[in-house]
């Protein structure tokens, strides 16, 4: 293949466009988490991921497993996990069997804004895919991604 291969002007017009739909929805979610919550979507979904932690084995995430889930580096989510415990909105803790481990848990505080954000989140969720729907060049993005199943967890 060539930098002029068609294939691969295709593959590249594809990504644009997966890139397009993703930054809409980033976009409207981040407006309407913002302006109902004082909340950030990256906030929304550490708060998100972390809600989903239990007690017992493999139930705390370590920081890499959370930074992969938020898709942000180890430090970005260092400095988000201490912005939100400033907020009352996290706490860390010492692992009881392990002094070296951490856990950080979502307080009551931040329980209650996730469940008050969530509608937020979801309705702007749909808003932005329907609003995508309407372009012709993102309608099957839009169809896939109402079609995914998400993976269960191991």
């Amino acid at each position: 293949m060539t930098a002029t291969d068609p294939a691969l002007t295709a593959l590249a017009q594809s990504w644009c466009a997966l890139s397009l739909l993703h930054g809409r929805i980033e976009a409207h979610i981040e407006r309407a988490l913002q302006a109902g919550h004082d909340l950030s979507a990256r906030e929304y979904s550490l708060l998100d991921v972390l809600s989903r932690q239990h007690d017992g084995d493999g139930g705390h995430l370590q920081m890499k497993q959370v930074a992969d889930a938020v898709v942000l580096s180890q430090s970005a989510t260092t400095r988000l996990v201490t912005r939100l415990e400033d907020r009352g909105l996290l706490e860390r803790y010492l692992c009881p069997t392990d002094r070296r481990g951490i856990y950080t848990n979502v307080t009551e505080a931040g329980l209650e804004l996730l469940e008050a954000a969530r509608p937020t989140n979801d309705a702007a969720l749909r808003e932005a895919l329907d609003e995508a729907a309407k372009n012709p060049e993102l309608a099957p993005l839009v169809r896939v991604v109402e079609t995914l199943k998400a993976p269960v967890p191991a």
